[in-house]
Parts: structure tokens; sequence; C-alpha cells
């Protein structure tokens, strides 16, 4: 069966997390991942943790199933490398603060000249224009600047970071799809392009509705919580022993909820006729539900729920989204075998499409260079007596 990326080959000179991610998703799509490493050292994220004998599982989680080689930049000999494999790739991947290409004379104009036929994916906090292009950033920065922090959280706590690197990974989403739309595009031009992404500009776009309601109330939103901003009920409850959320998106969802859950006076009540009303007089609506949830167990409330056609789930906490058997049976939770860690259990591929087959397994993670004679022997016909040398000198 061939995955709809295979023989796309991409260079990834990317680190740490935005760009990792990104390719991790198109190597999942079937793309062959040439990950470009210091010599030594290699990404810096290899020395974040958590550890697990000594193999760094932040490292692991999205880099596995990857080649790696190593490369320094810095050397002329290092350049010039690049430039060749450029000759023999479809897509190139870079993170680097913008400019820091064309510093080292390895830029989208010199590159695509090399070959016309090049994806040239770039990540950065801000993009490659605009006044504040060179300022360095990390993912707590795009979450504060693109407005996700003020709206999360509860109105009377200071701001809140979401709880996972949502300004990175919402960037390594909106990359791998301008890549696979500059893949597309070439099929029907012949011709390569450059796809800017910027952290910021990622962030902005998710803002959802939050954009309009400042227009629409003359204010900007605040956190509320975990309640929805227009529609009632519709957040989390604590049942008797955990929480768990309830989505009554419409007036007759409302009324078989009412029903459901043995308060069909609340549909007698002016006050939760309509949605609207139900959202203005919320504060009321949750002092009637929330002594009736807190008498039962989450089980026995969702069994109910679920019955009568209600939208709603357990809060789960991540050893039971590992253990979930909708999860588990979309082959969400894989394994890769690892030469240190041993096994290590990862998330899948999302992504499932009829081309790709579901895999219960995923490859090794590399280690720092370990492709290099595959690459640069078999793409570049360089000799062992070369790699030595090249080795010798600091280049690879």
């Amino acid at each position: 069966m061939t995955k709809p990326l295979e023989n796309i080959v991409i260079l990834d000179l990317t680190r740490v997390l935005v760009g990792p991610f990104c390719t991790m998703l198109l190597s999942d799509l079937g793309a062959e991942i040439i990950k470009v490493e210091i010599p030594g050292s290699g990404d810096d994220s290899r020395a974040f943790g958590p550890f697990l004998h000594n193999r760094s599982l932040y490292f692991l989680s999205i880099n596995r199933g990857k080649k790696s080689i190593s490369l320094n930049l810095k050397t002329e000999k290092g350049k010039q490398l690049l430039k060749d494999l450029v000759m023999h790739c479809d897509v190139i991947v870079e993170n680097y603060r913008p400019g820091t290409m064309e510093k080292l004379g390895l830029g989208y104009e010199v590159l695509k000249e090399l070959n016309p036929r090049l994806i040239y994916a770039a990540a950065s906090g801000y993009g490659h224009s605009g006044p504040d292009s060179l300022k360095p950033a990390y993912d707590i920065l795009a979450q504060a600047r693109g407005g996700i922090m003020s709206i999360t959280g509860w109105e009377d706590c200071p701001p809140t970071r979401v709880g996972m690197s949502l300004g990175d990974i919402t960037a390594s989403l909106f990359m791998a799809t301008g890549i696979n739309a500059a893949l597309y595009h070439r099929e029907k031009t012949g011709l390569g392009q450059k796809v800017d992404i910027a952290m910021l500009d990622s962030q902005v776009a998710i803002l959802e509705n939050a954009l309009v309601r400042y227009q629409a109330e003359g204010a900007s939103p605040l956190p509320i919580g975990n309640r929805h901003p227009t529609i009632a009920p519709f957040q989390a409850y604590q049942a008797e022993d955990r929480y768990f959320v309830v989505a009554v998106g419409n007036d007759a969802l409302f009324k078989a909820f009412a029903n459901a859950i043995g308060l069909p006076c609340l549909l007698e009540d002016e006050r939760f006729a309509s949605n609207r009303l139900r959202c203005e007089n919320l504060y009321r609506l949750n002092e009637i539900l929330d002594p009736v949830f807190a008498q039962k167990p989450v089980q026995h409330w969702l069994h109910i729920l679920d019955q009568a056609g209600i939208p709603s789930a357990p809060i789960n906490d991540v050893e039971a989204v590992m253990n979930d058997p909708q999860v588990i049976s979309r082959n969400m939770i894989v394994e890769v075998q690892d030469s240190l860690a041993g096994k290590v259990q990862i998330a899948g591929n999302p992504i499932k499409m009829s081309s790709v087959a579901e895999s219960p397994v995923r490859g090794a993670v590399p280690e720092i260079g370990e492709h290099n004679r595959q690459i640069y022997s078999g793409l570049l016909g360089l000799s062992e007596a070369e790699l030595q040398e090249l080795a010798k000198e600091g280049v690879i």
C-alpha cells in the first residue's frame, strides 16, 4: 500500500518542537525525513526530560522513524554538503530565527536556484516579514501575544497558559498543511515555493469567535473558566467522584437533557426557554444543576446522558486517555522499541487515510549521525575515506 507522501524526501533542519512535530506528521504520511543535527550534540531536545535510561522521551516522541545525519553548517564544506543534498530533496524545513539561513548563504533565494522544484518551509515566532520578524519567540510568548492566554482560565485568576505547547503545535499543523499544498501546487506548475509560518499568526488564526465577539460586544472577551461563551449548559460539572463535561448544543437537546436528569421542571422555567436565555441565566441554572450532579458518580451521569443522546464525556487524566477504549481502537497509542529506553508508548497518527495502513509500532529514534553513511554515500556518492576526513575536520 503506497502512502500519499511516498518518495518525498524532506531535509529537516529543525529542532525542539515546532519543526520536528511537523516532519513527524509528514513521516507518518510516507515522507522520508533526513534530520540534520549538529555533530556531537544534536537537536537541543535530546537533552530535554523526561528521561528513561538516559534517553530523552521528549526527543523520542517526535523524532521516531527519522534518519539522522550530522552536519556543521558553520563550515564551508558543511554548507556545500547541504547544497548538494538540496539537489536530491523535495522539501527543506527550518525553524531558525529569520535571517539565519541567509547569513549562512543558504536562504531560499540561493537554494531555489539550485533546485527550482524545492519547497522551502520556514517556521518562526513572528514570520519572515513585519517589524518584529527578528525577535526571539517561544511557545509561551506566542500564546501570550496571540491572545490565547487572555481567554484561558478563570475570570478571577491570572492569565493562564494552555497546558501543552499550543503555540508550537498549531504552527506545526499549519506548516504541514502548507507543505502539502505546495507539493500539490508543484504537481501543477513544476515549481517549488517558500512556505512562511509564524507562531503568532497561527495563534491569531485559532482565536475562533473571540475576534467577532470583540466586534459585536465592544470589549475584549475575558476568561470564563470551562464553559462556552454562547451556549449553555456547555461546560464541566462535578459529580460525586470527579468532573465530567456536558454539551447541550440546542433547545431540542436541552429538552432531552432536562428529562434525562430528572428535572423536567426546567422546561417550564421561562429563564431557560432558549439558549440565549440559558446563557443569560446560567448562574441560576447551575444553582439547580450543581447539587443534583454532586449526588451521583460520573459513570451514572454518563450512562444516563448517553442513553438520551446528550453529548458528554469524562475529564480524563493522561493515564485514562492512554487506556481509553476508543483511543486504543483508533490506534492512537503506538509503541517504539528503543535501544536505551526499551518499549515506549507514544501517540499514533490522527490522520486516518485508506492509503495509510495502521500499524501498532513506529520506527526507532535515530542516534546523532546514524545515517551519515547511508545518506552521504547513497545520495552524494561520497567514499568511506571522504566520510572519515569530513568527520576528522568536524564537518559531519
